[in-house]
């Protein structure tokens, strides 16, 4: 029997196994794609906090674009500049970071299984068994990183987010490597952003149920390519807002899964790698009460900035009149980190505001 199951082999499942089996646990990760990475369902604009979880010759293998700013357009086209003098975010390339942390991962001890589903997930007293279309396992724990649309979090009968968007991407063969990203607030209730990648730019556009997202996704894309020159197209659900309980008897869930995701962005690599540290240091196995210690340390750890987060979120949904009242006192250097929307209140955001 495994002491712990991950469903999924994202950068969360996969830093989650590589932190387990640091521990001497024996992790078996299970992967519905056949290849780590793909098909691709979010982009890889992230903050620095990035290279504390990778190791430090990776930055090459990753790398592809330096951002220090943003321009944030509005349905009536008017455009607010925000920049750091250093760096606000990279570009990463995604699919290479899946695979990395896959790597780490194995090379940590951990065993995966590629191109098996998972059917059913049942709890029982001493374990939880596992069916997938190809097998039957057994585990002590089972951990869910299998996204927005988690199978865990349903079989478990776990609360589902708050609330979902609707992503969707496309990349260009245009040459960018300005350090600017484009944000289009024109799309409702979210927005929709371009991302200079040196080699490409990615396109893209998050919407509420209801909403049609290539319709947005071709507005945000209009002035800069035509539709036909739209490559790579892909789309995923975007969890928002964790639910009250993403723990059961002996099953968790991190990431997506848990909507440990940044409200005003929807990202959710580093929040959910974050979680996943806590979850490696606070659970053990063999004792499920210590999921309740998890619970309390990913939550200290993100939900005041979860928190602040929905509020800017909210913002997306304002009157364009009162978000440029906004954006006009914001506008120009800042001091905010991308990851953190606590930083609002800062010290350091508070100096720049007042250095204008």
């Amino acid at each position: 029997m495994n002491d712990l199951i991950i469903v999924g082999a994202g950068p969360v499942g996969s830093h989650l196994a590589q932190k387990m089996q640091e521990k001497s646990l024996n992790v078996l990760v299970i992967e519905r794609s056949n290849e780590i990475g793909r098909p691709l369902a979010c982009s890889g604009h992230v903050s620095p906090d990035i290279w504390n979880f990778v190791p430090e010759d990776a930055r090459e293998r990753l790398y592809q674009n330096e951002i220090k700013g943003a321009n944030f357009h509005t349905e009536s086209d008017k455009e607010y500049t925000f920049y750091k003098k250093e760096t606000v975010s990279y570009v990463i390339d995604r699919v290479e970071l899946d695979k990395l942390k896959a790597e780490e991962a194995q090379k940590a001890g951990a065993e995966y299984r590629m191109g098996e589903t998972v059917l059913e997930v049942e709890e029982k007293e001493d374990k939880v068994i596992v069916e997938t279309d190809s097998d039957t396992y057994e585990a002590r724990m089972v951990a869910g990183c299998d996204g927005a649309s988690s199978t865990v979090r349903s079989k478990a009968g776990l609360p589902e987010p708050d609330h979902f968007y609707q992503g969707i991407l496309c990349f260009s063969n245009e040459k960018d490597s300005s350090d600017h990203v484009d944000v289009f607030l024109e799309v409702p209730k979210f927005f929709g952003w371009r991302i200079p990648r040196t080699d490409s730019v990615e396109y893209g556009a998050a919407v509420p149920k209801g909403e049609n997202p290539r319709k947005w996704l071709n507005k945000v894309t209009d002035g800069y390519i035509t539709e036909e020159e739209q490559e790579n197209i892909c789309a995923g659900a975007i969890p928002i807002g964790p639910p009250e309980k993403v723990t059961s008897e002996r099953i968790f869930l991190a990431g997506d899964a848990a909507a440990q995701t940044k409200p005003f962005t929807g990202g959710g690599i580093l929040y959910g790698m974050r979680a996943a540290e806590k979850a490696a240091e606070t659970i053990d196995v063999e004792e499920p009460p210590s999921l309740e210690d998890y619970e309390k340390a990913w939550r200290k750890e993100l939900l005041n900035d979860i928190r602040v987060g929905s509020i800017a979120e909210s913002a997306y949904s304002w009157p364009e009149i009162i978000q440029r009242a906004g954006m006009r006192f914001f506008e120009g250097e800042i001091g905010v980190h991308m990851d953190r929307p606590t930083s609002l209140f800062s010290i350091q955001q508070i100096k720049t505001l007042f250095k204008r």
